[in-house]
C-alpha cells in the first residue's frame, strides 16, 4: 500500500514528499531541506523506517524545491530526474538564490529527463506522469491510479493555483494544464501540493475560485 509522508522545509515552507510502499523502496520528491537540521529530519525518518531511496525527482526546479538535491543525491547515490525544459531553472538556481538573499548549493545535473510518456516504477508502485506546465516551463505531476493520489508540485493548491509571474510562468497555460490533466481525475483523488495542505480534485472542482 502506497504511503505519502510530507516535510515542510526552508523559508518558503515547501513540502518535500517521500512515497513508499510495502517493499520499503521510496522516491524523494522535491527535497527542499536547506539546513543541516532539515537534512537530518529527512535522513532520520528514512533510517528509522528502514526505507531505501531509489529515485530523486523534481516536479519543477524553482529554488525552494531543489535546495536538498545535492544532499540527497550524495547521501543515497541517486541521479536527479526532471523534465528537460526545467534545466534552465535548475542551472539558474544559484543566481536566483542571490536575488532572494539565500544561499543555494548548486544542484547536480540531471541523470535522466522525464517525459509524459514515461512512468515512475518503484517497489510495487507505478506513477503516471502528467505534463502540467504554467507555473514553470515544464512542471510535472505524478499520479498513482491505484492509490488515487497525485503529487502536483506548485500547479494546484487548496483553493488556489501556482503563481505565474516567475520566469517560465504563464497563467493561461497553467489553467489549461489544470483543466485538461488534473480535473480529468476522479473527485476523490488526493492532491499533494508543493505548499500548504493536501486537498482533493473534487473539492477544487467545486471550491477553487480560479477554476469556476
Amino acid at each position: 500500500m502506497l504511503q505519502v509522508v510530507s516535510f515542510m522545509f526552508n523559508p518558503f515552507q515547501e513540502n518535500t514528499y517521500l512515497l513508499f510502499d510495502e517493499t520499503a523502496e521510496c522516491v524523494i520528491f522535491d527535497p527542499g531541506c536547506h539546513t543541516a537540521a532539515e537534512q537530518k529530519i529527512l535522513k532520520d525518518y528514512i533510517a528509522q523506517n528502514n526505507l531505501t531511496p531509489v529515485r530523486l525527482i523534481n516536479t519543477h526546479c524553482h529554488i525552494d524545491h531543489i535546495f536538498g538535491n545535492t544532499f540527497v543525491a550524495n547521501k543515497y547515490g541517486l541521479g536527479l530526474e526532471i523534465h528537460k525544459n526545467e534545466l534552465p531553472l535548475l542551472e539558474a538556481a544559484v543566481y536566483q538564490g542571490k536575488m532572494w538573499g539565500i544561499n543555494v548549493e548548486p544542484s547536480p545535473q540531471p541523470s535522466r529527463f522525464l517525459t509524459e510518456k514515461d512512468t515512475i516504477q518503484f517497489g510495487n508502485t507505478t506513477l503516471e506522469i502528467l505534463f502540467t506546465p504554467g507555473h514553470s516551463p515544464a512542471s510535472l505531476s505524478f499520479y498513482c491510479r491505484e492509490a488515487k493520489i497525485v503529487i502536483a508540485g506548485d500547479v494546484l493548491f487548496r483553493e488556489s493555483i501556482g503563481r505565474t509571474d516567475l520566469p517560465g510562468g504563464n497563467y493561461q497555460t497553467l489553467i489549461y494544464s489544470i483543466r485538461t490533466k488534473l480535473l480529468t481525475l476522479d473527485d476523490d483523488v488526493i492532491v499533494y501540493s508543493g505548499h500548504g495542505p493536501s486537498t482533493t480534485i473534487g473539492y477544487e472542482r467545486t471550491h477553487n475560485p480560479f477554476l469556476q
